[in-house]
């Protein structure tokens, strides 16, 4: 039988708890009621997706995330923006109008790139 398609998206991160407030605070997820050990996952729909500890050593690469596209929708990508940016939080592509709406990048406090987007 083959794979029908992502289910289940991570990050490792490097200090759990302070990542888990970060995708709290600055993007509004709420925490799923039930979490695996050493792992917070989010109420997110329609892929869950989860921050946890890692499984290698973070610290033995340069970057973490190379390769990876993280791409997480919004209903107001520009006011997420504003707020994120007025919080201080690293922007690292400026809000443009593509084929996903309103679109920008982010890095979290690990350094992955994340990219909000709008519906459409």
């Amino acid at each position: 039988m083959p794979a029908i398609g992502p289910d289940f998206i991570a990050l490792q991160v490097r200090d759990l708890e302070a990542s888990a407030a970060f995708y709290t605070t600055h993007l509004g997820l709420d925490r799923a009621p039930v979490s695996p050990p050493h792992a917070v996952v989010f109420a997110t729909e329609p892929i869950a997706f989860a921050v946890r500890e890692p499984a290698v050593d973070l610290d033995a690469v340069d970057r973490l995330g190379w390769g990876v596209a993280l791409w997480l929708a919004a209903d107001d990508p520009q006011r997420l923006h504003d707020e994120m940016a007025a919080a201080g939080v690293p922007i690292l592509t400026e809000p443009f109008d593509g084929p996903f709406g309103r679109t920008f990048a982010f890095a979290d406090p690990d350094g992955y790139s994340v990219t909000i987007h709008g519906r459409g």
